[in-house]
């Protein structure tokens, strides 16, 4: 695949290859620990990062616990900034994509490797984001859950139908046969337990701060509208699929009222996966912590080339398969 607006090609890169950034959730502990030890870029790119936030992500990143890194605060920056540092690694080493993506908080640094935003405007987005996400947890009694078995009409069938406890609404359509949904902590323990009567092999509560993509996250939205307004958002130079809509981003003030849509809208990232399919995408690469997104792309679109690199033998494998003169390895999750 040609990329609309240049070569998507490069040496050892697989042809029409997306590169998909994780959201919230992939986060664990030493996440970065191979990155700063071992690639020049990667501590560039988190140096610059500790010095936009005035944040040692350089550390939380790579020696902080469970309980530092899971304040939403400082999960999304230091997931959007370690995927960034990936994409440096990955990029000096030739990778060039035919488009970007990015599961929820994934936009973020799908929109920097798009050229739509600066890393200083992404980064100093993010943490604000977080903050806000972050008050409507700590004011609002919220839950989230997976729907795991049951296509994703009956999950929308079952929060309808709980609306009399409180609010819940669908927050990701992952992949045909897992959705998740968000809301009221007891509206979503009921809309769990009408999907597991219509059939659902199973109903997951998530380890997660607050009732992300729903209506609830209304309450931040003003302030958050006005910090993007004040930030520059440019064309993007290489083709970016939005999460919130799962078509092509057009212009930068389209990328800049997708992200005010995505607070409280729905992750479309099944749409998202059907249009690379379309385009056609055939090859897929994780970008940044875990294998989350591998995993979606397999169940998703069946038999298809995926890449993960979340750790050191992954990241090391790949940039070995993208020098001069190499066929890319059989794909690794």
């Amino acid at each position: 695949m040609t990329s609309r607006t240049g070569s998507a090609g490069g040496p050892g890169t697989p042809s029409g290859c997306l590169a998909m950034f994780p959201g919230q959730g992939s986060q664990r502990p030493g996440m970065a620990g191979h990155l700063l030890d071992t690639h020049p870029a990667a501590r560039g790119l988190f140096a610059r990062a500790d010095e936009i936030l005035d944040l040692p992500l350089s550390r939380i990143c790579a020696t902080g616990d469970a309980g530092e890194l899971g304040r939403t605060e400082i999960t999304q920056p230091a997931i959007a900034t370690t995927g960034l540092a990936v994409w440096e690694v990955l990029r000096e080493a030739g990778y060039r994509p035919a488009a970007t993506a990015g599961h929820s908080l994934g936009e973020y640094p799908a929109l920097v490797a798009a050229g739509v935003l600066s890393l200083e405007s992404a980064l100093q987005l993010v943490r604000l984001r977080g903050r806000l996400m972050g008050e409507v947890a700590r004011e609002v009694p919220g839950a989230m859950a997976a729907v795991l078995g049951l296509p994703a009409d009956k999950v929308l069938a079952a929060c309808e139908g709980a609306e009399g406890a409180g609010l819940v609404q669908v927050a990701n359509y992952n992949e045909p046969l897992q959705t998740v949904i968000s809301g009221h902590a007891g509206a979503v323990q009921e809309a769990g337990r009408a999907a597991l009567d219509a059939g659902a092999d199973r109903v997951v509560p998530l380890d997660v701060s607050a009732p992300f993509h729903c209506s609830l996250m209304r309450a931040v939205e003003e302030e958050f509208t006005e910090a993007l307004a004040a930030r520059p958002f440019a064309d993007p130079v290489l083709p970016v699929i939005s999460s919130v809509t799962g078509t092509y981003v057009r212009s930068g003030e389209e990328a800049r009222e997708l992200l005010r849509r995505q607070l409280t809208g729905p992750v479309r990232w099944v749409e998202v996966l059907r249009t690379s399919e379309r385009h056609p995408v055939n090859a897929y690469t994780e970008i940044g912590p875990g294998r989350v997104l591998s995993g979606l792309a397999r169940r998703t679109l069946g038999d298809v080339r995926v890449r993960s690199t979340g750790d050191a033998r992954r990241l090391t494998a790949f940039v070995g398969a993208l020098e001069p003169g190499r066929q890319p390895a059989p794909a690794a999750s």
